[in-house]
């Protein structure tokens, strides 16, 4: 059977962060991964990344490839404390780890 979008990245995200302590959880439209009890990603739909960020740095994330304001289905943007990254900014295992280091500083994990 072939992997949804979602789920092959879902399956990234596990394999980043084996050996902490994490919770699944379906909400923002994918399955959110909770570090220390602290939401830090979402693995969403489409393949795209929904990733915490510290507000203070968030115009330099944003300048990243694949980033851009986060977005709930419905349209309606998010705090400044979430971005969206596109699968083009997650294409390679340290892309992803770069994001998840963000989400994970900007959770204080």
């Amino acid at each position: 059977m072939t992997e949804t979008p979602q789920e092959a990245l879902a399956r990234r995200v596990r394999h980043q962060l084996a050996g902490r302590v994490t919770r699944e959880v379906t909400m923002f439209g994918g399955l959110s991964f909770m570090v220390d009890e602290a939401l830090t990603v979402a693995a969403r739909r489409d393949g795209s990344l929904l990733v915490r960020v510290d507000p203070a740095t968030r115009a330099e994330a944003l300048a990243r490839p694949g980033a851009e304001p986060a977005a709930m289905r419905n349209g309606r943007v998010m705090g400044d404390g979430w971005l969206s990254v596109r699968s083009e900014g997650l294409a390679t295992d340290d892309q992803l780890r770069s994001w998840l280091d963000v989400a994970l500083a900007a959770a204080g994990r």
